[in-house]
């Protein structure tokens, strides 16, 4: 967990002097119950740890915002499925791809997205869309 407090603190250095700041990518966590399919059976899976779950708070208390759920409070969106159980044509999934903007920046997110139709990987493309 040493990674994720150092890149916490890089990150709120560049909020703190008044930078925009966007991260993407795979955090391999989902977040929130909602953010998979099946969170009792994985309570003590990676990727669904308390530890790591409680780490995704702490970043958010911080101040950075899950973009997609700005705008998708709904459950069933994942971006992985696991492809040697084909998860994904059952859409057992997990939402572990992620956009998190600073409060700074937030205002200027359009909509956040899941191209679910997208094949090729075990993950499918994220986006945001700004002004």
């Amino acid at each position: 967990m040493a990674f994720y407090d150092a890149f916490l603190n890089f990150v709120d250095n560049l909020s703190q002097d008044g930078k925009d700041v966007v991260i993407c990518g795979d955090w391999n966590t989902a977040h929130k119950d909602i953010d998979l399919a099946r969170p009792k059976a994985n309570e003590k899976t990676s990727g669904f740890l308390p530890i790591e779950r409680e780490w995704m708070d702490k970043f958010i208390e911080h101040g950075y915002l899950d973009t997609f759920r700005m705008y998708h409070p709904e459950p069933e969106n994942y971006s992985y499925w696991d492809q040697i159980t084909r998860a994904r044509t059952r859409n057992v999934g997990w939402r572990i791809d992620y956009f998190f903007a600073n409060t700074s920046f937030s205002n200027r997110v359009n909509e956040a997205f899941i191209l679910s139709d997208v094949m090729g990987s075990d993950h499918c493309p994220v986006g945001i869309q700004i002004s």
